[in-house]
């Protein structure tokens, strides 16, 4: 208990631990409570912070800062009008397609399984593959109760989606025009000695910076070079598994393998045990090990190495708290958390305050 006040009293007497400490609780309390309410804030502040490198790339370049910042908005909209117009109708279509073709995969999974009693009797029965696929067809209901509850609630829906997509560019654009502006404005609430502060966002700027804007690359390269593979070797739902495939690489380790049952389960029912499912599911191998062998060194070599434990624990933790964005941002919470604990003095006791109490 001595030791616990001797920590509390050596790390607390500095005004900039002090204010840290209640910045980050303030800012977690803010999150959790009226996070949702402030989510187009806060993925607009996510968004600009991403075009943000592309900007101060070309204002290194010479250009003009608000010609940037215009012409890196102007190509966002364009992003952003592809994905609505040219991707979500086919994924979309793709889906539907799904959603109706699964009573026949289903069929052709349960004849498939039905071979397996007669050739392994001792490990399997028909009552047991019949149980299995009793409890699909439940679930399957289930899912289509839900598909009908999100139709009918789909008016609000695009109401909601409609205001987000007029206020979130009209966010990303004064976030980025207005940075000095907000960031001013921001720092004149914070104490004028906060060096430790200062040091710790520096790290984490680094860190967090590299690792989403790396990110996002990974999606869209992994997305497309996927998109290729399976378009050219005629899978179906190509659009829709190759986004699958691109999202996947957000939860390190996790996301590949869960993705893969998808991918290799349409190529089976499509082609079964032929050349055509063999192939494919070698170029989904090597898509996979060049993600991992070659992409990910090469987007993040800056990144602080994580062990896979503590990745897994992040994404558990914060996926909880915050759900997709919370996957999404796992590693660069956990970076934060590191830097912070890196950082922070004080959080070893000296020597002669660890080795005995002083008289």
């Amino acid at each position: 208990m001595h030791v616990l006040t001797q920590w509390l009293k050596h790390t607390f007497s500095d005004p900039q631990i002090v204010f840290l400490t209640v910045f980050l609780v303030l800012a977690t309390v803010l999150v959790l409570t009226v996070g949702d309410i402030l989510m187009p804030v806060i993925a607009s502040g996510v968004i600009a912070y991403l075009l943000e490198g592309v900007v101060n790339l070309l204002e290194r370049r010479g250009v003009n800062r608000m010609f940037a910042v215009v012409s890196v908005f102007i190509f966002f909209l364009l992003f952003v009008a592809i994905v609505i117009f040219g991707m979500i109708p086919s994924l979309s279509r793709q889906l539907s397609q799904l959603v109706n073709q699964l009573p026949e995969i289903v069929g052709q999974g349960q004849q498939a399984l039905m071979k397996l009693p007669e050739e392994y009797p001792e490990f399997i029965s028909i009552e047991n593959i019949q149980e299995i696929f009793q409890v699909i067809r439940s679930e399957m209901a289930v899912f289509g109760q839900q598909l009908v509850t999100l139709s009918l609630s789909s008016v609000v829906g695009v109401i909601t989606i409609m205001i987000y997509l007029v206020l979130m560019p009209l966010l990303v654009f004064f976030f980025l025009k207005d940075k000095k502006l907000i960031s001013d404005w921001f720092t004149s609430f914070l104490p004028k000695d906060r060096s430790f502060a200062s040091k710790v966002w520096k790290d984490v700027d680094r860190q967090i910076a590299n690792y989403v804007r790396g990110k996002f690359w990974e999606i869209i390269i992994i997305g497309s070079v996927s998109l290729f593979a399976f378009t050219l070797m005629g899978l179906q739902y190509a659009m829709l598994l190759a986004v699958l495939v691109g999202l996947s690489v957000i939860i390190p380790y996790i996301g590949a393998a869960v993705v893969t049952i998808p991918v290799l389960l349409i190529a089976w029912f499509q082609w079964g045990w032929s050349s055509d499912f063999l192939w494919l599911a070698v170029a989904y191998g090597v898509i996979q090990a060049l993600d991992g062998n070659v992409l990910v060194p090469m987007l993040f070599s800056e990144v602080v190495d994580l062990h896979p434990v503590a990745i897994v624990v992040a994404i558990l933790l914060f996926g909880g708290f915050w759900g997709f964005w919370g996957v999404f941002f796992a590693i660069p919470l956990a970076t934060l958390v590191q830097a912070i604990i890196t950082s922070w003095p004080g959080i070893i006791l000296p020597k002669e305050n660890a080795t005995s109490p002083p008289d």
